[in-house]
């Protein structure tokens, strides 16, 4: 089945997961590192709104900015080429894992997943599915504690560089986010869009 390309102004779930279920966070760092080369590889191209990092696999929620502007990025020609930078931050981490780890080979199952994200009730359901997930597998008794989601940067003050006003505007405000997420997200929806529930 051939992947789905990625254009400029679209919204995109992006997850994948170690390969054969490989963890792939061991230690702190190694989420903190993730994310680092996320900001530095990602960040200049999409908006994030949404993210989760688990043990042996993450999620995403982003939109692929108008790439006007952007021409001096490598790959980013044509929608068959927007995935490299992605393709980038995925081989830059799996060369440092593997190198701390002392392994050889694939770290992720095949290329990372991609779904366009369609409708409001779409995003609505996956940002909370996505900041769910901690608790879903029983890494937490409350997802809202997991620190390696962007729920507690939503949710809070501080600076961050998720894009958390649209995000609550989505959900018009702070308020309904927060009790949109204790009532859980639309199953129906989710189910249509993820053919393995592996995440």
């Amino acid at each position: 089945m051939p992947q789905v390309q990625l254009f400029p102004n679209t919204y995109y779930h992006i997850y994948n997961r170690g390969n054969n279920g490989e963890t792939i966070f061991i230690e702190e760092r190694n989420y903190r590192y993730f994310l680092q080369l996320y900001r530095n590889h990602i960040t200049p191209i999409a908006e994030t709104y949404a993210y989760c990092l688990l043990r042996n696999h993450f999620h995403f929620l982003i939109r692929l900015k108008d790439l006007q502007g952007f021409e001096n990025l490598e790959g980013l020609a044509d929608g068959r080429k927007n995935s490299q930078p992605f393709a980038n931050f995925f081989n830059a981490y799996t060369k440092a894992f593997n190198k701390s780890y002392n392994r050889t080979g694939s770290l992720f199952e095949g290329r990372f997943k991609r779904k366009p994200v369609t409708d409001d009730r779409y995003f609505q359901a996956l940002v909370i599915y996505i900041h769910q997930n901690p608790e879903k597998h029983g890494l937490i008794d409350d997802f809202r504690d997991w620190p390696y989601s962007s729920y507690q940067a939503i949710t809070s003050q501080k600076p961050t560089q998720i894009s958390k006003g649209d995000v609550l505007a989505w959900f018009n405000g702070k308020q309904n986010f927060e009790d949109f997420h204790r009532q859980g997200f639309d199953s129906e929806i989710i189910t249509k869009i993820i053919e393995n529930d592996f995440i």
